[in-house]
């Protein structure tokens, strides 16, 4: 079988396990690998003993006419994810890019678009829809085994690392989003986010617009009415408004206690209800709702030295959980479903069952997946630039709600 030849751009933090398993896939020939600093281009060619005809070069340009590159693969910082990709596009190259796709929506439909033109593949590294264990919960989730859903939780916390270019909400959300949505086989058609900044108040992190998919449908519309509870809104929640009229605070306490100080300085009202972050968020709440009305909760945070790595489904005769901070059993069920007897509700059939995985290295799976795509002139049904392109287009609406004080943003449908 005739190998692909590869490029790689971006050979850091991840970039260099990109190297490692392209360079031992048999169907694939490693052509060059790029980055700006020589010193990471020194140490990856002795790391893996790179043969003397990859070409190793610090700009993409001084490489991307080379005839043996048929494919290149992309993990440099999302902010060029866009430049590279179309370039490489209009080059006829299959391209895998690291998630996200790129931060704005319309570029990524461009893209999306522009591979389909080429006829070209154009693939998103989602490493953990190639995890064995959401195969499973998928399987599991789609068996009935659960009962009827409830809702879904998850936990994404670690002391850093710390992004200066992104918030948390874009450097940790997607990944439990891409689970909830390939398990549920569904997208969120309202979402939620609300925040707060410890670390990095003067930097700032703007979203594109919304894209629009029919003439009357504007971001200021995104929102109906009847999802804006009255007492939600600041104008409702001043302070005169949380002392009865009859009630007058000279009335309630002496002199010398006068409500000024009853009140320390950062804890003013507007601190007690869902703030509009400035800055890069360090802590984000994410709420997903999906058409069969399911939500699920997400918590996310780069500045918690408890490291957690955990989602759950919660049905009517079990919950899935899916963590990862337990390498022996990481997917289990703890099944339990309520009996009633008259007004009580009775815990029944309370056991843990642990599943079995298949064994194999996401990445490489995305690898192999990616080559199989160019092989076959097939877009890859998990993880194709549509799905990115989805998964970009949920990150702005909740960087829309975050920005917003936590309002809620209905999603709209994608033109595609």
């Amino acid at each position: 079988m005739k190998q692909t030849g590869v490029a790689i751009l971006g050979a850091g933090r991840w970039g260099k396990h990109l190297v490692r398993n392209f360079l031992t896939h048999p169907d694939a020939c490693l052509v060059a690998v790029v980055d700006p600093y020589p010193e990471t281009l020194a140490a990856i060619k002795d790391k893996y003993n790179l043969a003397p005809e990859v070409r190793l070069a610090t700009d993409w340009e001084s490489i991307r006419d080379i005839p043996t590159i048929e494919a290149v693969v992309i993990a440099t910082p999302a902010v060029t994810h866009y430049t590279l990709i179309k370039d490489a596009l209009q080059q006829g190259k299959h391209v895998l890019a690291e998630k996200p796709l790129t931060l704005d929506v319309a570029e990524c439909l461009e893209l999306c678009d522009l591979a389909q033109e080429q006829q070209r593949q154009l693939m998103v590294d989602h490493t953990y829809l190639f995890h064995p264990a959401v195969k499973r919960a998928q399987e599991v989730v789609n068996s009935g085994c659960l009962g009827d859903l409830r809702y879904g939780y998850a936990a994404r916390t670690n002391l850093g690392p710390v992004r200066q270019d992104v918030d948390s909400l874009w450097d940790l959300a997607i990944h439990d989003i891409a689970i909830f949505n390939h398990c549920l086989g569904q997208l969120p058609v309202q979402v939620q986010a609300t925040g707060r900044v410890w670390l990095q108040f003067q930097k700032d992190f703007q979203v594109s617009n919304l894209p629009v998919t029919t003439d009357n449908l504007k971001p200021d519309n995104l929102q109906p009415p009847n999802l804006q509870p009255p007492n939600l809104q600041p104008a409702n929640l001043q302070p005169a408004n949380l002392q009865p009229t009859n009630l007058q605070p000279a009335n309630l306490q002496p002199a010398n206690l006068q409500p000024a100080n009853l009140q320390p300085a950062n804890l003013q009202p507007a601190n007690l209800q869902p703030s509009t972050p400035q800055g890069l968020a360090d802590l984000v709440q994410v709420t997903l709702t999906y058409p069969t009305g399911f939500q699920a909760f997400i918590h996310l945070c780069w500045l918690n030295p408890d490291k957690q790595r955990r989602l759950g489904i919660v049905g009517t005769q079990g919950t899935l959980i899916f963590d990862e901070m337990v390498a022996q059993a990481p997917l289990t069920i703890q099944h339990g479903y309520f009996e009633q007897n008259g007004e009580y509700f009775i815990p029944a059939g309370q056991h843990r069952e642990v599943l079995d995985l298949e064994s194999f290295e996401p990445l490489y799976s995305v690898c192999d997946r990616f080559l199989n795509s160019v092989r076959l002139s097939q877009p890859s049904s998990i993880s194709s630039g549509w799905v990115g392109a989805q998964l970009v287009h949920i990150l702005t609406c909740l960087s829309q709600s975050l920005h917003q004080g936590g309002v809620p943003v209905t999603v709209p449908q994608l033109p595609k």
